[in-house]
């Protein structure tokens, strides 16, 4: 079910997409870049450009964000790692329970 409203969310994107692109197809706008400007750039055009790159900007302050909490991650899992390895190694066969027993 829940792969049915994955789809159907993706088609109402793209119908809704369409639909902007189709009714605002012929409006014509200027785009002042600060360094560059553009004349008569179809509206549509401007609109999926800011959201491809919108979407390629908090990918990539993702990917910095994911690799800091990744590498967080890995050196907690290494320092539990040598934790349980020393514990693992102490006294291994539990004669510190016995050591203070008589041999009679």
């Amino acid at each position: 079910m829940r792969r049915l409203y994955s789809v159907l969310g993706i088609l109402a994107v793209l119908v809704a997409s369409m639909g902007f692109a189709g009714l605002n197809g012929a409006q014509r706008i200027t785009v002042r870049l600060g360094f560059a400007t553009f004349y008569r750039v179809p509206l549509p055009v401007v609109a999926f450009g800011a959201l491809i790159l919108g979407m390629l900007i908090m990918l990539f302050a993702g990917i910095a964000s994911d690799l800091r909490v990744r590498r967080i991650l890995r050196e907690r899992l290494a320092e539990e790692d040598r934790e349980e390895r020393a514990r693992m190694f102490v006294d291994r066969d539990q004669t510190s329970l016995f050591e203070d027993t008589d041999g009679g």
